[in-house]
């Protein structure tokens, strides 16, 4: 299975707004008065031909063997609830369905030097970014890049997963920091080279081999992800002939195939986590143990690596404290939980608290201690 997560989108031909009148009001309405309530709808129309050509560039990736495509809204300001407009609502049913195809809606926001004062990725607008799969930045400022590895890679319902490397520019605009890079990682978030510009312009080339080094040179060819960014149907390529075009950049084999098949896998996976609640993924359960008589002195045994309560009895002459023997307590596994009757947790062997014996000679300005120094005086 083979990704490609950077399908661009034309801008649509016609962007529309279609107001609808809506019988809601905040207070009692009489039957005769119209009513004042309205609700504006946005739509995007795109034209014939521009559905045209996106139908023909899907096509001619799934003939090259891709199976998740990720088509690309691309935004050079920041999101305003008020203004900002979804492309996918007037696309995606007019697409015609593909078996084995699985089409994913991404959103890339530029950051430049006015995104320091906000670029819209903020808890206001979560009901925006959640109609997208994926969210993506592309920094080009030193500030913005700082702020997309430190910032907007922590887990939350704002998390961008992507950060798209501009590597086209005759320079990279800032400067890759070992600290930043591994915070980004860390999180979770991978660094996307675009291999059209390997195949593009030559001036496109130069500055791609060059800014491409650079990532690889400090990442050291981990959380690479490697997409087609392609505006032209000639610039495609298939999977493996994509791959081996980074390994020229010293990317090993099996990581350069990573970065176009299990990489891309884990993005889509850590994307779902901005649906969930603080992007936990892992459903808890709750293990109730079994009633036991209440005259019997009780533990209950919480394995946790198969969460499998097991209740050990004994007698309260033997164990007041409930905790079993130390040959009983020998048998169980080391990743799990003693817990009491009451609930508290119990040390799992009894034989290591006990206070060791001390002996007078050791301790200063007892009798033994003066009994040794006058001996060492009489040798």
């Amino acid at each position: 299975m083979f990704f490609d997560l950077n399908v661009p989108l034309p801008v649509p031909a016609l962007i529309s707004s279609i107001t609808h009148q809506s019988k809601k009001g905040k207070g009692k309405q009489k039957p005769d008065e119209p009513s004042t309530a309205s609700d504006t709808v946005t739509q995007c129309l795109f034209s014939s031909s521009q559905l045209a050509a996106i139908e023909a560039r899907i096509d001619i990736l799934v003939h090259l063997g891709y199976t998740v495509l990720a088509l690309n809204q691309i935004m050079e300001t920041k999101i305003d609830g008020r203004t900002h407009v979804d492309w996918f609502p007037g696309l995606i049913p007019k697409l015609k369905k593909r078996q084995g195809v699985l089409l994913l809606k991404r959103l890339t926001i530029i950051l430049d030097d006015d995104s320091d004062k906000g670029n819209g990725v903020n808890a206001q607008n979560a009901a925006i970014l959640s109609n997208y799969d994926i969210l993506s930045l592309r920094p080009t400022t030193t500030n913005s890049f700082s702020q997309a590895c430190l910032t907007h890679s922590l887990p939350s319902q704002q998390t961008a997963h992507i950060i798209s490397m501009p590597v086209t520019f005759p320079r990279l605009p800032f400067h890759l920091k070992h600290t930043q890079v591994r915070s980004a990682l860390k999180n979770g978030s991978v660094f996307e080279i675009d291999y059209s510009g390997a195949v593009g312009a030559e001036s496109e080339r130069r500055n791609w081999w060059g800014g491409s080094r650079e990532l690889v040179r400090v990442t050291k060819g981990k959380g690479i992800l490697l997409s087609s960014g392609a505006n032209d149907d000639r610039e495609l390529r298939a999977p493996l002939d994509a791959a081996n075009l980074v390994t020229l950049l010293g990317i090993p084999q099996n990581l350069s195939r990573d970065a176009i098949a299990l990489t891309p896998k884990s993005v889509v996976l850590r994307a779902q986590s901005r649906k969930t609640y603080r992007s936990v993924l892992s459903e808890p359960r709750l293990i109730i143990s079994p009633q036991v008589g209440a005259t019997d002195n009780h533990s209950v045994v919480i394995n946790e690596a198969e969460n499998v309560p097991e209740i050990i009895t004994s007698t309260p002459n033997n164990h007041p404290s409930g905790v079993p023997s130390a040959s009983k307590a020998s048998s169980i596994d080391p990743n799990t939980i003693i817990l009491s009757k009451k609930g508290t947790p119990q040390p799992r062997n009894t034989q290591k608290n006990k206070k060791r014996p001390i002996d007078d000679d050791h301790i200063p300005g007892t009798s033994g201690e003066r009994s040794q120094k006058k001996k060492k005086k009489g040798l």
